[in-house]
């Protein structure tokens, strides 16, 4: 079962993209032509930076789960040398 940390992370990390496809969607950052407003451009900024935090952390709960051994390869443990040199 997912922590409640993870999910409230997960959807912490959705809910400010969603803000700034509105803020695409409602106009005040255009593509074309192109135009920007300073709060749009401000706002998404702050978005993108708690999008970025809540999602990092999410993804530090999944790894620290082991919910992404695929992202990560199989490291071999380093074998450890019992014998001493003899001198």
């Amino acid at each position: 079962m997912l922590s409640m940390m993870l999910i409230l992370s997960l959807v912490f990390g959705i809910l400010p993209l969603l803000g700034i496809a509105w803020i695409f969607i409602s106009g005040m950052i255009s593509i074309w032509p192109p135009s920007a407003t300073v709060d749009g451009l401000f706002m998404s900024l702050i978005l993108l930076s708690l999008a970025a935090c809540f999602l990092l952390n999410a993804y530090w709960e999944m790894r620290d789960r082991g919910m992404l051994k695929f992202l990560h390869k199989d490291k071999k443990p380093a074998d450890k040398v019992s014998a001493v040199k003899a001198s």
